[in-house]
């Protein structure tokens, strides 16, 4: 699994050009010791994701690689962001879709391994199983969540 980790995290930073303007090597408890926060800047905001920054600052410009952790039978909105961003499920299962409305219908699952991109303004929802999921994304921030339905939309 751990050689799974690096080579997704070496693609993530690869294709969001960080890799050349710093160095960054980490094992995964390096990562796993790094601070974590609740649903942060570069998510949907739903309670119960967890999140650590691995490389720049999402909310700022330049690239960005954040570690996104979801929960088990979490479901997450229909949004989209502003910047082009990649990802890479790490482990668990991902239940991805494109849309303007969360349906299961539309969701392809992403099983560790799998890479997807969320497009800047292209409307897109997830959700998870019994066995949540770790998600690896990069963009170019600064980022923004932006909810087809604001109803939908986290209450902080």
């Amino acid at each position: 699994m751990s050689r799974r980790l690096a080579l997704a995290a070496a693609v993530l930073l690869v294709l969001s050009g960080a890799a050349s303007d710093r160095q960054l090597r980490l094992t995964p408890p390096e990562i796993a010791a790094l601070t974590q926060g609740g649903a942060t800047a570069g998510t949907s905001g739903v309670t119960g994701i967890r999140t650590t920054v691995l490389y720049g600052d999402p909310t700022k410009a330049g690239p960005y690689t954040i570690a996104l952790w979801a929960p088990p039978n979490m479901r997450i909105a229909a949004h989209s962001h502003r910047d082009n961003r990649t990802a890479v499920v790490v482990s668990g299962v991902w239940r991805f879709g494109y849309g303007r409305k969360a349906d299961g219908a539309l969701v392809k699952i992403l099983p560790p391994g799998s890479f997807y991109s969320e497009p800047a303004g292209v409307d897109h929802f997830a959700m998870t199983g019994p066995e949540g999921a770790s998600v690896y994304i990069s963009g170019f921030g600064p980022t923004s969540t932006d909810y087809v339905e604001a109803a939908n939309a986290p209450k902080p």
